[in-house]
């Protein structure tokens, strides 16, 4: 056999986190782009729900235990590493648990990369840019966070960086807010958002209440094309440790509109009342002072150009589809 007629290795794919919002989405995307691929799910259970995707079992694995996760993703070629404790309040309640799992862990996943040559796709959060000052956000903004959870991937950041030069390659990812709702294992997944609360509170008829002055605005982007975005970057990763690259490339994944918290109540009231129900938007004194900018537009030009990712999703259509998805699963 020549080497032209050698066959190419079929790829490994670790997911972390992937009994979560975000993993599970993300395994879901990769059986449908590249059924062939091998795929390992790990995840901790903390919060995350889905247990088997397809075919694929979830194994239970802490990233805090450095033995179980090495043995774990032994075989992979890449890494999405997705295991986090992201919520904010989750984060302010146990912060060691959150250093543990985000700075730790993340150490853990990178350092196995360094020791094996895997690659990484790692996302970042807009929690570590704070209050944002440039228009429109990029990754390079300056790191401002401002809650212990921004603080913690800004740390994880850094490790990715440093770890990965001259070691392997890594693509890092400043996301927008990811919202939307799947299904997958069986189970309509879900995870809490403003647009996902207020359709559950539309759907109770409840009121939608509002922090004033209510312009501030968000970036959303949708779990769905993020895990596209995901997919891509591996089939990119793989290419460049193909080549023998290393060290980080950067992108940056988010909606088309970033809306104001108002906007979204107001159209969340006008498909409920669509649907018959009678719901109120309420504005109430805001007992927060931060990220109350009106502009939350990012700058999505490399992740167009270099990864030939676009952002498929519409809010309006998503928000009209999450009213549907959440009355089957409350019926």
């Amino acid at each position: 056999m020549t080497i032209e007629e050698t066959p190419a290795t079929t790829p490994t794919v670790a997911i972390t986190g992937a009994a979560g919002f975000a993993g599970s989405c993300v395994i879901q995307a990769f059986q449908n782009k590249h059924p062939d691929w091998n795929l390992i799910g790990i995840d901790n259970f903390y919060l995350g729900t889905v247990r088997t995707v397809g075919d694929l079992s979830i194994k239970h694995v802490d990233i805090r235990d450095r033995r179980r996760l090495a043995s774990a993703i032994s075989d992979a070629d890449v890494v999405v590493h997705l295991a986090a404790i992201s919520g904010v309040p989750d984060c302010t309640e146990n912060p060691d648990l959150t250093y543990e799992t985000n700075v730790v862990g993340t150490a853990n996943v990178t350092n196995w990369c360094r020791k094996t040559g895997a690659g990484l796709v790692f996302p970042l959060s807009m929690a570590i840019v704070g209050d944002p000052q440039e228009f429109p956000i990029s990754i390079d903004h300056p790191r401002t966070p401002m809650n212990w959870y921004g603080r913690t991937k800004v740390l994880g950041e850094r490790i990715v960086e440093s770890f990965a030069a001259n070691a392997f390659p890594a693509h890092l990812f400043l996301k927008g807010n990811l919202y939307g709702i799947h299904r997958a294992g069986g189970q309509t997944v879900t995870r809490n958002n403003v647009i996902n609360y207020f359709v559950e509170r539309a759907l109770a008829g409840e009121d939608l209440t509002v922090y004033k002055p209510g312009t501030q605005a968000r970036n959303y982007v949708h779990v769905v094309d993020v895990a596209q975005a995901y997919v891509q970057s591996v089939e990119a990763v793989l290419d460049q440790r193909d080549r023998g690259e290393t060290g980080i490339e950067k992108f940056e994944i988010a909606g088309r509109k970033a809306p104001s918290v108002l906007d979204i109540a107001e159209f969340i009231q006008e498909v409920a009342t669509e649907r018959g129900i009678d719901v109120r938007v309420r504005q109430v004194e805001n007992p927060r002072t931060e990220t109350l900018v009106s502009n939350f537009d990012v700058d999505i030009s490399k992740a167009q150009s270099e990864l030939n990712w676009e952002p498929e999703r519409g809010i309006e259509s998503s928000i009209r589809e999450a009213f549907d998805l959440l009355s089957k699963a409350n019926n």
